[in-house]
């Protein structure tokens, strides 16, 4: 039988010298496995050798880390826990982190749980989080771990409909309904922490993050009170809760996001940071008064799910190359164009991180900032204190930098410094809302700009859109009818050898036929010729046929590659391209 020291001895310690007092090994054996570690360069580490010659279990190793880190080892094989303390950890919390409830202490308001991996420290952060505990860990191993979660906490064991029927059922939350403004600030906190607002919080986040979801939405009306997710784009209803849950729901999430939960008058805005499976994400919170209510929208900032590589967005080779052009000019304009939502940040940092070297110095001014990346300095903008777009960007000039991202190009201050700052010599990035590329050039003279300094500085202009993948699990072939063809302005003819394809719906896809997003790229490069129509005020009609002629392939003849290659569906591209082409 293992002896094990108390933690007190333990914590801080080398992993050898742990084992040691553990009675497991002596100092020769410790030294003959540190010169193999040695030989093999540090690819390996120490406890992998020690168990490698047989002189440990890993048993007598997640012990050790365990004690390194100050953590108690526990066997909670022989431990029974009453099922109380287990309803307070949602069975999907109980998976997605991989932890068990071992026991609760009321007053200190502290739960300490089981876990197998000693580095997971993470998860209990997330646990004080959500759950509103301050938790303790203790170490015990993965097959005893596996064993308590699959007694204990069957999948379905905590289904939305089962914890919806808890809430109606709770006699506090019902006691709320209706009081409007008439809630005291005790009452506001003890709804914050009422258990059934927590699972039922906890499991339509994880839920969310497991299904990919961009945003959730938590709405008030008069009569009933929503949840909603959207994915790929597209917003889906969720089993409604009871409205005397609205305020309960609100308030938690405050709680969560260090707002202050007695302001129900005016918008706040807060993050939330977790990790979910091993995986950071951001939910960036924002909270809305109405007539019924607080409207609550969490932006789900999942940094494992965007890839920020150009060659990952859905650009044919043509498209891309030309991106690559774009990046690889010494300074100059690149407009990014689209509306909200059509991905125009994702494809900003694509081209920043292509650009992301330790002899270039890159700084981005953003309202707010979406991606951590390493190597860029970001800078989020604050209005309400007069830190604009213009202001920053004048300061960020300052700094040195040869790359620079703005935002968002909203007024004519804004257009002259980032133009000021490309005539001097740096390379500058920014978005702007319009519905192609060519039109583009009207927005900026609309804004105030002269002809001359657009032709100038403006290099090219990627005009964007996102389109749903077709599920490649329920991928199914058919015909198209006259009418789905006439929304493209195609013929029967035109498609005789073509092949159209559209998703049935499958348990992959949650029924919707999609899976996935795609980007529709429209990219165009300002040559001599543009940049004389320009100049003698060239109406959008003209630009865009001199940017065909340049090599500029649109919005919809892009879509249309997609549809013929089985990627998307005609229903998408007409619906996403349909203003570009007016």
């Amino acid at each position: 039988m293992t002896k094990i020291p108390p933690v007190s001895e333990l914590k801080g310690r080398t992993i050898g010298r742990i084992l040691i007092k553990m009675g497991l090994l002596t100092r020769d054996k410790v030294h003959e496995c540190l010169k193999v570690q040695q030989e093999r360069k540090g690819q390996v580490k120490l406890g992998e050798v020690f168990i490698e010659k047989g002189l440990i279990t890993h048993r007598d190793l997640r012990i050790a880390l365990a004690g390194q880190r100050g953590m108690e080892y526990v066997d909670i094989a022989k431990m029974e826990t009453p099922h109380e303390i287990i309803d307070l950890v949602p069975a999907q919390m109980a998976h997605s982190y991989r932890i068990f409830p071992l026991s609760y202490d009321k007053s200190a308001n502290r739960i300490t749980v089981a876990i197998d991996n000693p580095d997971n420290f993470r998860a209990t952060d997330d646990l004080s989080t959500l759950l509103g505990f301050s938790v303790e860990a203790k170490v015990t191993d993965t097959e005893a771990l596996n064993a308590a979660l699959d007694k204990h906490y069957k999948e379905d064991k905590d289904g939305l409909n089962e914890l919806i029927g808890e809430i109606e059922g709770d006699k506090t939350l019902q006691q709320f309904q209706g009081r409007g403004e008439s809630i005291d600030l005790e009452d506001i906190k003890e709804l914050s922490e009422s258990n059934p607002v927590k699972k039922l919080l906890n499991r339509v986040l994880l839920q969310a993050i497991r299904d990919k979801a961009s945003d959730i939405h938590f709405e008030p009306f008069e009569d009933e009170f929503k949840m909603r997710y959207r994915i790929d784009g597209v917003l889906y209803e969720m089993i409604p809760p009871p409205k005397s849950i609205s305020l309960a729901l609100a308030s938690r999430i405050k709680v969560m996001a260090s707002l202050d939960i007695a302001e129900r008058r005016l918008p706040q805005d807060g993050r939330i940071s977790l990790v979910v499976g091993g995986n950071p994400v951001d939910l960036r919170v924002s909270v809305l008064p109405t007539m019924f209510g607080e409207s609550v929208v969490l932006r789900v900032l999942d940094r494992t799910q965007v890839d920020l590589r150009l060659d990952m967005l859905g650009m044919l080779p043509r498209e891309l190359d030309m991106v690559n052009q774009l990046c690889e000019k010494p300074n100059g304009i690149v407009i990014v164009t689209g509306p909200t939502g059509s991905g125009k940040t994702t494809t900003l940092y694509s081209c920043l991180k292509k650009l992301n070297a330790i002899d270039t110095k890159i700084i981005t001014t953003e309202n707010p900032v979406e991606y951590d990346i390493d190597g860029l300095i970001q800078v989020q903008i604050r209005p309400e204190i007069g830190l604009t777009f213009a202001k920053c960007l004048r300061s960020i000039l300052r700094q040195d930098p040869d790359i620079c991202m703005v935002g968002e190009v909203r007024d004519l201050e804004t257009a002259e410094i980032s133009i000021q700052a490309s005539l001097t010599g740096h390379l500058v990035f920014t978005t702007l809302h319009t519905n192609d590329a060519p039109s583009t050039i009207a927005r900026l003279v609309d804004l105030g700009l002269e002809t001359f300094l657009i032709t100038a500085t403006i290099e090219g202009i990627v005009a964007q859109r996102l389109v749903r993948k077709i599920c490649v699990h329920c991928k199914t072939e058919y015909t198209p009818t006259e009418e789905q063809l006439m929304e493209l302005g195609l013929t029967p003819e035109d498609v005789r050898d073509k092949k159209f394809f559209y998703g049935k719906g499958c348990e992959k896809c949650n029924n919707t036929g999609y899976r996935g997003r795609l980007g529709l790229f429209e990219i165009m490069l300002f040559n001599d010729e543009i940049r004389d129509l320009i100049m003698n005020h060239g109406s959008t009609g003209v630009l865009r046929e001199a940017a065909r002629k340049a090599g500029m392939r649109t919005l919809r003849e892009n879509g249309l590659t997609s549809i013929f290659d089985g990627i998307t569906t005609i229903d998408e591209v007409s619906r996403e391209t349909l203003a570009a082409e007016e």
